[in-house]
């Protein structure tokens, strides 16, 4: 393993002059810095991280706690392109990504004494119930916080602009003609509450009185509870024209019932769903959904849980509203009405 040592020998700059170039300090001059890094690069120098930490009282990690009520892990679409976006861009500025949990091996800890075990210098929060105690805990600790589609309090919150989102799909699904629109939402969660104020506001806004019995919960990410809401649907004697679903990936509950039905997408039920993952666009027809941004969500969140942890005297914690895009499909019929 190539030491400091190693380096002052090679450059000709004594250890101290390696140590402080190295680690980034006024102290020495930038072409010197320069010089001393390039020499390292060269000979494989990497720093140790158990001395760094001493050093520098940084270990350069960032934890990531995700857990959907689903338990699908990294095989959540939407949710893992995010949190390899978070990786991809801490990666870059220099940090690793460990992911925190309430076990290592047999033993039971809190999250926050994982995120301390683990000795992370931030924490990004995808998906947890934030009325856990532990999961409060953790963000009112002083480890520094960002979470990605919630607001909690004075954290920074990367979120994505589902009001916008879902007023763009209902103004597609009205411009073709339905007005006859029901919603399958997920779990209640401050998403699904963004989703649905921009649902019943812009059909207030085309002048639509939606049933109470067009609107249905159930799970995201999970194509059972989807499937059963889109069969109370599909049983009403006034069945809408057009079904909202919570996810892409919960939509093909809704088109597994809607063939068992014996009816076909869009002839005789216009579909939408909610993500932009890439199975939407592989289906045929193509899904009529809104696309989120997650490369931008995932950036955003390490860019600023390093900012929060590198300037943590001046950062200034904010809301960060990201713009997705309508994928308008060939899901959604146009009638005459």
């Amino acid at each position: 393993m190539v030491t400091i040592k190693d380096i002052s020998k090679k450059s000709g700059y004594s250890t101290s002059t390696v140590s402080k170039a190295l680690n980034g300090s006024s102290e020495i001059g930038e072409n010197t810095s320069s010089f001393i890094r390039k020499v390292a690069n060269e000979m494989g120098y990497f720093p140790n991280a158990a001395a760094r930490l001493l050093k520098t009282n940084h270990s350069n990690n960032i934890g990531v706690l995700f857990i959907d009520e689903m338990q699908s892990g990294l095989a959540h679409e939407y949710f893992s392109a995010v949190l390899n976006s978070v990786k991809d861009e801490a990666e870059h500025l220099g940090y690793d990504i460990t992911f925190i949990s309430r076990n290592i091996g047999k033993m039971h800890m809190s999250y926050y004494n994982h995120c301390k075990y683990r000795n992370c210098d931030g924490v990004v929060i995808a998906c947890v119930d934030f009325n856990d105690p532990e999961v409060v805990e953790l963000i009112q600790s002083e480890i520094p916080t960002v979470t990605i589609d919630h607001i909690f309090n004075d954290c920074t919150a990367i979120l994505s602009d589902n009001i916008s989102g879902v007023t763009d799909l209902v103004k597609y699904i009205y411009d073709n003609g339905h007005r006859k629109i029901a919603y399958i939402h997920g779990e209640n969660t401050s998403v699904t509450q963004r989703r649905l104020s921009g649902f019943y506001k812009t059909c207030k806004e085309m002048g639509l009185e939606i049933p109470n019995n067009y609107i249905k919960e159930a799970r995201y990410h999970d194509p059972k509870s989807s499937g059963l809401a889109t069969r109370e649907l599909l049983q009403l004697s006034d069945p809408p024209s057009c079904i909202m679903y919570p996810d892409d990936f919960s939509f093909i509950g809704g088109m597994n019932e809607i063939e068992k039905q014996g009816l076909k997408i869009p002839d005789d039920i216009s579909v939408a769903g909610y993500d932009g993952i890439y199975l939407s666009q592989v289906l045929r027809p193509k899904l009529c959904t809104f696309k989120q941004n997650t490369e931008a969500l995932g950036k955003e969140a390490a860019n600023n849980i390093v900012m929060a942890i590198t300037e943590k005297k001046t950062y200034i914690p904010k809301q960060i509203w990201i713009e997705g895009e309508l994928l308008t499909g060939k899901s959604i019929k146009k009638i005459d009405f």
